[in-house]
């Protein structure tokens, strides 16, 4: 991977990301707590087949910074979910907090849904990798220890961009291209894994590929398919009552990165419903949180 390059904001706007600070308002929860930057868009210009100008489809990113005492320097791009028809509010900014609370920077990543379909969610997860690199040292994280975490339909896109990913295109005339989409480390929490089992998401699968796909797409999306040796290293929770996404995806995925000899852990919970998030009073699946707060030690995340 490319190191990164000095970035200043006297630039074009191609990297404006990399200004962040000077051009958005921030709010602190404490004086030394996390910062939260303004949402800053995605693509600066305008993402590459756009279906129109609207809600939904300027895709940004909101950046959470830890206090620097406490910031380990690694990273993760937080996926929402929502059945690619919208972003489930839940599953960002309460992410984004636990991480820093973790030490960890998060950036959350408001990707496109219907009416856009694929490639559109996965240009904007590889765009969003590429933009944490290309700001690395603006904002002080290491392009080395670049994770992320995704939950249903966030957890299918965190999946995709897990086993779609490039190196980057060292001639792009926009520098943010140059840089990896691979994520070093994958989450993926009650993920929608599969687009070719009875055990799938139809509204996931409808909202991201239409209602009549072609078996060769629905095939090249569906995770377990695509896991190779170079998948990264994955944490996984489910629970065995997931009714709308059932814990099949999970175990698919699981199997998938053991043949290829990919490090994972895996949890499936007993109860809970769908979409519960950071987990809920009751419940043995609000343990994943400190579970996978072990796992990202494991894996460096939580090491200056």
């Amino acid at each position: 991977m490319r190191s990164s390059m000095p970035l200043s904001c006297p630039m074009t706007f191609t990297l404006a990301l990399a200004c962040w600070s000077a051009f958005a308002g921030t709010s602190a929860t404490a004086d030394d707590g996390p910062t939260v930057l303004e949402p800053a868009p995605l693509w600066p210009d305008g993402p590459p087949g756009i279906v129109k100008d609207a809600p939904g489809q300027r895709p940004t990113l909101t950046l959470y910074q830890p206090s620097p005492e406490k910031s380990t320097g690694a990273v993760i791009v937080v996926c929402p979910g929502g059945g690619y028809g919208g972003l489930a509010g839940h599953e960002g900014r309460p992410i984004a907090e636990w991480l820093n609370g973790l030490g960890i920077t998060a950036v959350v990543l408001h990707y496109r849904v219907a009416p856009s379909k694929h490639p559109a969610m996965l240009q904007d997860a590889a765009r969003a990798i590429r933009t944490v690199r290309a700001n690395a040292e603006a904002w002080k994280v290491d392009p080395k220890r670049v994770g992320v975490i995704g939950f249903s339909a966030g957890g299918h896109l965190a999946s995709t961009i897990a086993t779609h990913f490039d190196a980057g295109n060292p001639e792009a005339t926009d520098p943010v291209e140059r840089f990896s989409s691979r994520p070093d480390r994958t989450i993926l929490i009650y993920p929608v894994i599969s687009l070719v089992t009875p055990y799938t998401h139809s509204g996931s699968k409808r909202n991201l590929i239409g209602e009549n796909p072609s078996q060769e797409l629905a095939e090249s999306l569906s995770s377990e398919l695509q896991v190779t040796k170079d998948t990264p290293p994955t944490f996984l929770a489910h629970t065995d009552e997931d009714g709308p996404v059932p814990a099949e995806n999970s175990l698919l995925f699981a199997l998938a990165l053991r043949k290829a000899k990919v490090p994972m852990e895996l949890h499936v919970f007993e109860k809970g419903q769908h979409g519960l998030g950071l987990g809920r009073d009751g419940y043995a699946f609000s343990e994943w949180p400190n579970l996978c707060a072990k796992w990202l030690d494991g894996q460096g995340f939580l090491k200056k």
